[in-house]
């Protein structure tokens, strides 16, 4: 597993890199130009410096994947606007939302050390330049900032590695970088990605910083070669990194996957399959429920597969339960009539949110309904994955079956099996189609009452990609091919074999195929 995992890593290595060598450069680029104008103007007025620094420290405040999450419901506005008034579509998913959150990011350590660089020059420079007739500017330009290029450009090396180390966390907003190892070996218990992410972003992190700490010794020695070598391995370590992006994203479309191991999966099938009909592609992984559709909606997403209950409750609000066929007919009608999304059809399973407990657990306090269950919830704790407590289907069966828990305590996925395991929480929010049901020998508790809706795999296709028979005619194939035993087969090999989702999509294409 250990090479396999390992070659795994390199081959996405350029991609991931180069990805995440652009946002950074890019983001640290735009904070200087706005930081150093901003800097010089607030160490020459008190009433702006003050609240200029107190702004950037209100930032610094907020949790860095927090920050990148909101620019995309502003962005998503905002694209509306200029859809509808201008005929003009921003991106509100991917480069730009993580662009933005990372700008204002690398701001502080500028702002604050330019300021703090210039207030504290002697004023004896300045009385001694405009002394020889220079101008305000020429001072500015000739006297003080080369004197306090030192300690400038340190505050750029904390951006640098601020940034550096901020934007791993960009994943969840669709944008690709070394986070993608971090989160796809978390959800999947792949510790090599996981340890390849953090490894790759420090020793990135840590190159940056020694080059610019040879151009800060640079500007304090007055050396030139020293500036001129930082400049050129500067360039060198950012060309290396971006060149194999060069000509790669244009046209592609763009797959859609959740952030669970069925999700990457389907993804990567989805990805072989417009392979096969010479349709490029790439995928974004790690999307909340809300922003993956909103993605869809807007085209920042081409396809995805979604869940028909998941639609039915947190898209369309609907808390009756008209059956399995009626939802997905009506939820099919729904998607195409409301927002021109084109459903492909079910891929012939059902991942269902259930709740789970251990099997050994459920049989000796004989447990086996969510009704069973109420008489015992007020004594015990119950684990949710990060969405499961603030859904519609949640709430649904707080109201249905009176339920209330004595702890309530949400985990990213992999954790929260581990968590029912090991006696921390009592009962889990599950996945019907996830292997590590039977991997961790749990009991799934029926909904005699039908609190939750059905959850159909959907394939789903983007307003644009809805009109393009190409892109149909690669997916259509899927419909129906993908039975619960083996969606629940290829989620055991990566929760158990420890392969990784793409090596999974192979063979699971292999059987569709066949």
């Amino acid at each position: 597993m250990s090479n396999g995992a390992f070659a795994a890593a390199m081959a996405v290595l350029p991609d991931y890199l180069g990805q995440h060598v652009l946002l950074s450069v890019s983001a640290l680029l735009l904070g200087i130009a706005i930081s150093l104008p901003l800097a010089i103007v607030s160490a020459q007025s008190r009433s702006l410096r003050e609240p200029v620094l107190a702004l950037a420290n209100i930032v610094q405040t907020i949790p860095g994947l927090a920050l990148l999450a909101l620019f995309y419901p502003v962005l998503l506005a905002l694209s509306v606007f200029t859809a509808r008034a201008f005929g003009l579509r921003i991106p509100a998913l991917g480069f730009l939302p993580a662009l933005l959150a990372l700008t204002l990011y690398s701001m502080l350590p500028v702002l604050r050390n330019t300021i703090a660089a210039l207030m504290g020059l002697d004023p004896a420079v300045k009385t001694a330049a405009r002394a020889v007739g220079m101008t305000p500017r020429q001072s500015l330009l000739i006297v003080e900032l080369p004197l306090a290029a030192p300690v400038i450009m340190a505050g750029i090396r904390i951006a640098a590695v601020w940034v550096i180390g901020t934007a791993t966390l960009s994943t969840p907003v669709g944008q690709t970088s070394l986070g993608n190892y971090i989160f796809t070996g978390l959800q999947t218990e792949n510790w090599i990605f996981v340890l390849f992410g953090c490894v790759a972003a420090g020793a990135l992190a840590l190159v940056i910083d020694r080059l610019l700490a040879l151009a800060e010794t640079g500007f304090a020695q007055r050396s030139r070669a020293r500036l001129i070598a930082a400049f050129i391995g500067v360039v060198v370590v950012i060309a290396a990194s971006l060149v194999p992006l060069i000509g790669t994203a244009s046209g592609r479309a763009v797959i859609g996957a959740k952030n669970f191991e069925e999700q990457y999966i389907l993804s990567a099938v989805i990805a072989d399959q417009l392979a096969k009909a010479g349709v490029p592609s790439i995928r974004r992984s790690d999307l909340g429920s809300t922003i993956i559709f909103r993605a869809l909606v807007a085209g920042d997403v081409d396809a995805y597969v979604d869940y028909s209950g998941t639609i039915w409750a947190n898209e369309m609000h609907r808390h009756d339960m008209p059956g399995r066929a009626a939802v997905l007919q009506q939820v099919a009608r729904w998607l195409k009539t409301t927002y021109g999304i084109l459903d492909v059809g079910s891929l012939g399973f059902e991942n269902a949110y259930v709740l789970a407990m251990r099997r050994d657990k459920a049989k000796a306090l004989d447990i086996e309904t969510l009704a069973d269950l109420a008489a015992y919830a007020p004594r015990m704790k119950i684990g949710g994955d990060y969405e499961f407590f603030s859904r519609p289907e949640w709430a649904s069966i707080v109201k249905t079956y009176r339920m209330h828990f004595a702890v309530q305590r949400s985990y990213q996925p992999t954790f929260m099996y581990r968590a029912l395991s090991d006696g921390d929480v009592d009962v889990i929010s599950a996945f019907s189609s996830d292997g590590r049901i039977a991997e961790y020998h749990l009991k799934l508790l029926s909904d005699p009452k039908s609190a939750l809706p059905p959850y159909d795999a959907v394939l789903l296709l983007s307003p644009k990609r809805a009109q393009d028979a190409k892109f149909f005619a690669a997916l259509k194939p899927l419909a129906g091919r993908i039975d619960l035993t083996t969606m629940q087969r290829a989620n055991l090999m990566v929760d158990r074999d420890k392969r990784t989702p793409e090596d999974v999509a192979k063979w699971l294409v292999q059987r569709i195929r066949k």
